[in-house]
């Protein structure tokens, strides 16, 4: 495989990780500031808190597929090994229970199951 190309996959793979960490890091500021004014805003607490929670979780959620595409461009583009897909599949496992768990978490409810005033 050609240097050049290997080289501007894994900067490709690189930048869409740093994306995947820079959504999260700024969404995470941004919730935070929201929550610092709906704090002010709601007259309970724990409103302010469940918003600052979902807030927080879909940084982190749209963050991980950032991170899971940049993994997936630097192990499959470059010469993939069973080794790195290997480490791949576990990195992908991982990070998609993580993202169930919390959009679990995010929407109180299974995947499957419908939306509250949702029909089946």
């Amino acid at each position: 495989m050609d240097a050049d190309f290997a080289d501007l996959v894994e900067a490709v793979g690189r930048a869409v990780d740093l994306a995947g960490v820079a959504i999260i890091a700024l969404g995470a500021l941004a919730a935070t500031a929201r929550f610092g004014l709906d704090v002010r805003r709601r007259p309970r607490f724990h409103d302010a808190y469940r918003a600052y929670r979902q807030a927080l979780g879909r940084a982190i959620l749209l963050g991980l597929e950032f991170l899971v595409a940049g993994d997936i461009i630097r192990t499959v583009a470059v010469a993939p090994t069973f080794a790195s897909v290997g480490v791949l599949a576990l990195i992908v496992v991982v990070r998609t229970f993580l993202s169930f768990s919390l959009e679990m978490e995010l929407e109180n409810r299974l995947p499957w199951h419908p939306r509250p005033g949702q029909s089946a």
